[in-house]
This record gives structure tokens, sequence and C-alpha cells, in this order.
């Protein structure tokens, strides 16, 4: 479904523009947020004590993360401190608690954001869908809006679970496997920002080769296919 929407009409392009602009200041606000809450209701108020106990999107977001986000797609907000070693839970799983938590409270926004098109309050269907985004035909731009919030926001949940240094996933691998995995894992940290970069740049050369882009496209049909 993602193709398509390199063939975005101007009107289609202001909804998308418009919808990736909330989900992005909203989304990663309230995933740092959840970090924070997470840390410091299990014993930690580092963050808390930051500043970072905000939804205020201006608390979280960096300006190279948050221009990277609107030019292609993904970036980075500012990491949210933690102390593991003053979680209740202990260092290990109380940090995948609070790394889950990020990604928890994306999934939790879509689906608030999903409400309406799933209940049929604002109508529409598969057909006047493609049609905005293909043509910029239908009239359900309100529609249009929500969905690509809610795709946006889980991209961004599903993103960040991947088990690769320094996203969430890895935080949350190494709290469920077995203590001697996560100490080999810890070997994995200093190459996990260049196996990042690597995939993006397979992505942006040719998105048919990377695996980033096979996950983010069935993500993209999974969600088209749950709310329409």
């Amino acid at each position: 479904m993602l193709l398509y929407l390199r063939d975005l009409s101007p009107e289609v392009f202001l909804v998308y523009t418009a919808a990736s602009m909330l989900a992005i200041l909203t989304g990663l606000a309230f995933h740092e947020f959840s970090h924070a809450w997470a840390a410091n209701e299990l014993g930690d108020d580092t963050a808390a004590r930051q500043g970072r106990l905000t939804l205020n999107p201006l608390a979280h977001l960096d300006p190279l993360g948050t221009a990277l986000m609107f030019l292609i797609g993904f970036g980075w907000a500012k990491p949210t401190p933690v102390n593991t070693y003053r979680l209740r839970n202990g260092p290990r799983k109380g940090n995948a608690i609070v790394a889950f938590a990020g990604p928890a409270s994306n999934f939790f926004f879509a689906a608030l954001a999903g409400i309406p098109l799933k209940t049929g309050w604002i109508s529409t269907d598969k057909s006047s869908i493609e049609a905005l985004v293909r043509r910029g035909t239908g009239e359900d731009y309100l529609a249009l809006f929500l969905f690509f919030v809610v795709t946006r926001n889980v991209l961004l949940g599903v993103f960040n679970l991947i088990p690769i240094p320094p996203l969430d996933g890895f935080s949350v691998a190494q709290g469920i496997v077995p203590r001697a995995w996560a100490n080999e894992m810890e070997r994995l940290k200093r190459w996990g920002p260049g196996i990042l970069m690597g995939l993006f740049v397979i992505g942006i050369v040719n998105p048919a080769l990377s695996p980033l882009y096979w996950i983010f496209d069935v993500v993209d049909d999974v969600v088209y296919g749950v709310l329409l």
C-alpha cells in the first residue's frame, strides 16, 4: 500500500503532511512521556527531575531527529534519561517495562484515533480511501487524516519494537531473554546505530530490498485491513 503514496494529489499531500505532523508531535511526545511516567512509577524520578514528565513536545523533540522524521519518515526524540538501578523491578526487567511503555503509548494513541473510523462515526470505505490517495477525488478528507494518524503511530510503535539498539525493542528483548543471553546482547549495542543506518540507506536506494520497508508495508496493510 505504501507504494501509491508516491502519487499523492496536492490536496491529499496537505492532508498527509498535516496528519504526519500531528502524529510526530503528539506521538513522540506521548512516547517519551510514557517512558518517563513508567520510570517514575517504578521508582526512578530522573526524567521527572529533568522536566521530561510532560506532554509538551518541546521537552522531548530533538531538532535533527524531528527533521528526519519529516524528510524520510523516521527519526528520533531526545532519549528519556533512566537510572535503571533505581527501578523497583531491577535494572533488566524494570528497564524492559519502561522501554515497552513508549511503543505501547503509540498503539494506544493510534487506537483512539481509529475509533471514529472503526465504529463508523466517520463513514468511509476502501474505495474512497484509495481514491483519495491515488487521485484526490474522494470527499472524506477527515477519514483520510485519521487514517494517516493511525498508520504513522502504529509504524512508530512497531519500528521502536525492533530489537536493534538503541531502539526500545532491544531493551524489551533483554528483559525477556535469560540473563546469560541478555549479557551477550550487550556486545551488540555499539553496532546497533550502524545497522539501523545501513537499513535506512538500503531503503532509500532500493526500498524493495530493505527489511524495514517490508515491515512497514505489512504494518500499513494490516492497519488498512483492520480499520476498513
